[in-house]
């Protein structure tokens, strides 16, 4: 099947629309003003959305939808999200006692903001959704309403899943909403009409399983090169539109080192880095004491790192294509998050509107060191290097990368000339 990014495109914007229509409706239900924080169309696989939702108790629904379009919806609040909007809702109703109602409330405000979803696909589409009743669900294992859906799809395929956060003012409000529609809709919806604008989806599928195996192998060369066990936590391709690409980012410092690269496909490669992280993986690599502060020393050090997972990030997609791409010298930046990330959103900004990102997160397995990784194709090279590849060779093709940081090229000023 081939998808068309076109009409990826419309979807992701009739999407982020209708997150506001939810965020709307939260508003008026609860008089906490929220806003859409940001929309995703991933592409993901194994039990990424699984892993998305562990270690939070999640409250909410989870509906079926059919006829014009058929999937599963969840709309999720943490716990302590849920009783914020149920109180704002019960609070002075003299007849409710407290801590009552709770599961009655969010099911029904959920179901509002749900249908604010639907209704808006329904509309562009032109046709009738049938949505099922409402599910209540309440767990901490993420398996118990997930299970027998496309949101856990097989080791070997992608299920494509909407996916929107919102934000409040003034309050801290934790919210999902997950909308994955079934492979008999995706075909239908998404199939390509015409070649100039295809996204082969069964090759995207082994390019996306090329970059895991590089994830891995980032994850091995930094175990290797730190003495520190580090695993890859999430893998997923995001369809975004460029100008959300900052907002992806923690709003915190952060420590960034960025690459182009040049081939077939080119583009960016950014690692993401907290400052304390960046220290440690540091001083374990150099085998020296945590430094304070991150000195010339300090940055020299860790984009001779982020060279050699550069490698390791690219060379899978150079070897299964029997090609070469080459990365620039290491650009570093210690800044806001998304102020990192806007050169590179420049850089592709004058030949696209939206993007495929291959986002990965690393995470050390006993400390508290993790590393997020954007590759960000263009997306005509994309395009391209999808239709030049035999699938048969994503088995036997494997990223190969040197961890020796003694002939690593690095350059302070490289960034301002992003």
């Amino acid at each position: 099947m081939k998808l068309d990014v076109d009409t990826l495109g419309t979807f992701y914007e009739m999407a982020r629309e209708g997150a506001g229509l939810a965020a709307n409706r939260l508003s008026s239900m609860t008089d906490i003003p929220a806003r859409v924080d940001v929309t995703h169309l991933n592409f993901t696989r194994d039990a990424a959305i699984a892993r998305d939702l562990s270690g939070t108790e999640w409250v909410g629904i989870r509906v079926e939808l059919s006829d014009g379009f058929g999937g599963t919806s969840l709309l999720l609040f943490d716990a302590e999200s849920a009783e914020t909007i149920a109180t704002a809702v019960i609070d002075g109703i003299p007849t409710v006692t407290a801590g009552t109602l709770q599961e009655s409330t969010v099911t029904e405000i959920a179901q509002i903001m749900n249908n604010g979803f639907v209704d808006g696909w329904a509309n562009v589409l032109d046709t009738n959704i049938d949505v099922s009743a409402p599910t209540y669900v309440s767990a901490d294992r993420p398996d118990e309403f997930l299970a027998g859906t496309e949101l856990t799809p097989d080791e070997d395929e992608l299920a494509v899943l909407f996916r929107n956060n919102l934000e409040a003012v003034g309050e801290e409000l934790t919210f999902r909403h997950y909308l994955v529609p079934d492979s008999e809709t995706v075909q239908r919806l998404f199939q390509a009409r015409s070649e100039d604008r295809a996204i082969e989806f069964e090759k995207l599928v082994g390019f996306d399983r090329i970059a895991q195996r590089g994830a891995t192998q980032v994850a091995d060369n930094l175990t290797q090169m730190t003495g520190i066990e580090m695993d890859v936590d999430i893998r997923r391709i995001n369809f975004i539109s460029l100008d959300a690409i900052p907002s992806e980012v923690s709003p915190e410092p952060m420590v960034g080192v960025a690459f182009s690269f040049a081939g077939m496909p080119s583009g960016y490669l950014l690692f993401l880095f907290d400052a304390d992280s960046a220290r440690r993986l540091v001083s374990r690599s150099l085998e020296t004491e945590t430094a304070r502060s991150l000195g010339e020393f300090e940055r020299d050090a860790i984009q001779e790192l982020s060279n050699v997972m550069a490698s390791g990030m690219l060379d899978g997609w150079a070897n299964l294509l029997d090609t070469s791409i080459d990365h620039s010298t290491p650009a570093y930046a210690h800044d806001m998050g998304a102020a990192v990330v806007d050169p590179l959103v420049v850089g592709l900004g004058d030949s696209q509107e939206f993007a495929f990102v291959f986002d990965t997160r690393i995470e050390a397995v006993d400390t508290e060191v993790d590393l997020d990784i954007y590759v960000i194709p263009d997306e005509e090279d994309l395009r391209q290097a999808l239709g030049a590849f035999d699938m048969s060779r994503v088995a036997v093709t494997q990223p190969e990368a040197s961890t020796d940081l003694s002939e690593q090229d690095v350059d302070l000023d490289y960034w301002d000339t992003l």
